[in-house]
């Protein structure tokens, strides 16, 4: 019979909108943890956020009841899938980010280190896959970026909280069939393919291990998640069998690069068809807010740089389509 592994506790975030495989990664990571037969997290400890209910305000709110409902001796996962960028500060980009208000639509790392440092836990993971290949994010002058720089800091300083993310910088996180290549290895490691010992718990340490060192064999060499934190100890995320030892199979997905690259044809072209459109609101939106002034030299500076960077991958978007301008 399945032990439940009450002391667990987890925010699973898939932002989607541009990036549709964000929701089906997030999706997948939090039935693994609700799933009985596998981590066997209580169902109304695991709270997913996709699509619209991902936005800053669901997301920093999940964050806080994450802070408010974990102990010292409980276990804390905080997963993100989606964006993130900076500008020369570091935001993580939720659902209905306008890239003309950053500060009241998307994560300062700042205020997301906050919330992470408010969690009780002594058993924290953080796992960010924010930079994906294509979406929004690719505006000119929007450079990507895996791990928010505070978040380093914090967690390098404190036992116990180990944060990954999924790729370095200059890097892309591939995804697969159905899901990315960091969240089947993620979904692997938490079902015990990495463990060490076979005592039924997925351990920190030996996830760290598996999904670092299968993303960068699937890959090819092109992609390499980065473990920062401070771990004493190698603590249990999770059961990784609902409380039996033997390993429970998982389906075979396809993760190797050569699939990858075969199939992203036609779900590049529609999430390039969806961005163009995203792009297009954003345009009307800020042409709006810059029509308010009645001089031009009085429009902020920071709406004319974002007109000419959205008007810029317009065109760059169009090109890709085959669209006449």
């Amino acid at each position: 019979m399945s032990q439940i592994f009450k002391q667990g506790y987890a925010v699973v975030v898939g932002v989607g909108a541009d990036l549709p495989v964000t929701v089906d990664d997030a999706t997948a990571v939090a039935n693994l943890l609700g799933d009985p037969s596998r981590c066997a997290y209580p169902n109304e400890q695991v709270r997913l956020l996709t699509g619209e209910n991902a936005n800053r305000t669901n997301v920093l709110s999940a964050l806080s009841w994450l802070a408010e409902m974990t102990g010292e001796d409980d276990t804390a996962i905080a997963y993100f899938s989606g964006h993130g960028i900076e500008t020369p500060d570091y935001y993580l980009m939720p659902y209905g980010y306008d890239m003309a208000n950053l500060e009241g639509t998307a994560i300062r790392g700042e205020t997301f280190t906050e919330h992470l440092r408010a969690i009780k836990a002594k058993k924290l993971l953080v796992l960010l896959d924010c930079c994906h290949a294509g979406g929004q994010a690719e505006a000119k002058g929007m450079i990507k970026s895996p791990l928010p720089p505070s978040a380093i800091a914090q967690f390098g300083s404190s036992s116990g909280r180990v944060i990954i993310a999924s790729s370095r910088k200059d890097e892309k996180s591939w995804t697969g069939n159905p899901y990315s290549v960091f969240t089947v290895a993620l979904l692997e490691a938490l079902a015990g393919y990495g463990a060490f010992e076979k005592d039924g718990y997925a351990r920190v340490l030996e996830l760290a291990s598996w999904v670092l060192h299968k993303v960068k064999e699937r890959t090819g060499d092109k992609q390499h998640p980065i473990f920062s934190g401070n771990v004493q100890d190698n603590f249990a995320l999770a059961w990784y069998a609902g409380g039996e030892k033997s390993l429970r199979p998982l389906p075979k997905w396809e993760t190797n690069i050569s699939s990858i690259k075969s199939g992203l044809d036609v779900r590049q072209v529609n999430s390039w068809k969806r961005m163009l459109a995203n792009y297009r609101e954003n345009l009307l939106l800020i042409e709006e807010r810059m029509s308010e002034y009645v001089e031009f030299n009085q429009i902020p500076l920071q709406y004319v740089k974002n007109k000419n960077l959205t008007e810029d991958k317009i065109a760059d978007l169009e090109q890709k389509l085959g669209i006449k301008g």
